[in-house]
C-alpha cells in the first residue's frame, strides 16, 4: 500500500486553514472534473483531490491523519502503526459498530484511506441541529494494563479532541477524566461514560463517550480473545525427563508439572487463568504456558565436556529428519 500526501494533491502546505483547503480544492475540483476537463489524467486527478478533501476538511480526519507525520512521501510504501488513532476523541458512539470518523458512504476511497479511516463511516457529518436535541455520542479508543482487567483499576485517561481554532487552523484539545476499569473486560468492549460527549442544545442532555477497550503490549503475555499466552522456557533436561517449574501467570506463580518427553512449541492449558469472568456465571478464559527449551551455554571445560558426551549417546540422532507420518 502507497502512502497519500493529500497536502501535496490539494497543493497547500500543512499550516493551511480550513479556508484555504476549501478554496483550493474548488480551484482544483473545476480543472479535473471529468464532465469538463479534456486532461487525460482528469478522472484520476478528481478521485484523488476528492479523497484528500475527504480527509482535510474534516478537523477529526485531518489531525488523524497528521498524527501520521510528516516524513512519508506520496508513493512510499505504508502500514498504519499499532493503535495509532489511540487517545483521539472523534464524534460518532460504539453502537451498531461503524467507523468513529465520520460519513464515507458513497465515496470511492482508496486502500490507504480505508486502512485509516475504515471502509464505510456513520452517512455524512454532524446531524441538522434542531433548537433542543441531544448532543451528539463520541469515540475514543484507549490501551489500558492487562493487569487492570484481572483485578478492575481506577485510571486517569488523557484524550485529545481536534477542534478547528479561531484562525481556522486544526489544534488538539486535550481534557482528563477518570475512568472505572471493570474486572473481567475484553479488548474491543467499550466502555460507557454517561454525559461527556458533546453538549445538547436547548438544554437537552450531553451526549454520551464510548471508550473503545485495546490491551497495550505486555513484555510477557499475549491474549487472544479470552485466553493468554506465556512463553516458558525449559532445561533440555526439564523438557526431557519431566519436571515441576514456577511459571508466571498474571495473578501471581502457579507450580506446573510438565510431562515427559515434552517438546518446544507444546501449549500447557491452565483452565480459567485466562481473562476472568466479567460477571458472576461468566466464562473465564484459559491460560496457556507455551514450552520452549533454553539450551545451557558450552563453558566452561565441564560444560563442552558433557556435551561431547552427549553428542556420543545421541550419535544416531538427527535433529534435521522428518517428523511424524
Amino acid at each position: 500500500m502507497k502512502y497519500q500526501d493529500y497536502y501535496q494533491a490539494l497543493d497547500v502546505p500543512r499550516t493551511a486553514t480550513q479556508d484555504d483547503i476549501k478554496k483550493a480544492y474548488r480551484k482544483l475540483a473545476r480543472k479535473y472534473h471529468p464532465d469538463v476537463s479534456k486532461l487525460p489524467d482528469a478522472e484520476a486527478k478528481f478521485k484523488e483531490i476528492n479523497e484528500a478533501n475527504e480527509v482535510l476538511k474534516d478537523p477529526e480526519k485531518r489531525a488523524a491523519y497528521d498524527q501520521m507525520g510528516s516524513n512519508w512521501k506520496a508513493g512510499q510504501e505504508f502500514q498504519p502503526p499499532p493503535n495509532w488513532d489511540e487517545g483521539f476523541e472523534f464524534r460518532g458512539g460504539a453502537a451498531g459498530g461503524g467507523n468513529p470518523f465520520g460519513g464515507t458512504e458513497g465515496f470511492d476511497a482508496s486502500d490507504f484511506f480505508e486502512s485509516l479511516f475504515g471502509r464505510r463511516g456513520r452517512a455524512g457529518g454532524s446531524p441538522r441541529r434542531s433548537a433542543s436535541m441531544q448532543g451528539e455520542d463520541h469515540h475514543a479508543k484507549v490501551l489500558i494494563d492487562l493487569e487492570d482487567a484481572f483485578h478492575g483499576a481506577e485510571r486517569s485517561i488523557s484524550l485529545r479532541v481536534p477542534k478547528e481554532g479561531a484562525d481556522g487552523r486544526v489544534a488538539l484539545e486535550e481534557r482528563r477524566l477518570d475512568v472505572h476499569i471493570p474486572r473481567g473486560i475484553r479488548a474491543g468492549q467499550h466502555l460507557r461514560l454517561a454525559g461527556q460527549g458533546a453538549a445538547g442544545s436547548g438544554g437537552a442532555p450531553a451526549g454520551d463517550l464510548y471508550l473503545e477497550i485495546e490491551f497495550k503490549p505486555h513484555p510477557r503475555f499475549r491474549v487472544d480473545g479470552n485466553d493468554v499466552y506465556v512463553d516458558l522456557p525449559l532445561a533440555p533436561w526439564e523438557a526431557a525427563l519431566g519436571a515441576t517449574v514456577e511459571a508466571t501467570t498474571p495473578e501471581g506463580e502457579v507450580q506446573l508439572t510438565i510431562p515427559k518427553g515434552s517438546a518446544a512449541g507444546r501449549k500447557l492449558r491452565l483452565k480459567g487463568r485466562g481473562l476472568p469472568a466479567a460477571k458472576a456465571g461468566g466464562i473465564a478464559g484459559d491460560l496457556y504456558a507455551v514450552l520452549s527449551i533454553a539450551l545451557p551455554p558450552a563453558d566452561p571445560e565441564k560444560a563442552r565436556e558433557a556435551y561431547a558426551a552427549m553428542a556420543g549417546v545421541f550419535a544416531d540422532f538427527n535433529p534435521r529428519a522428518p517428523r511424524g507420518g
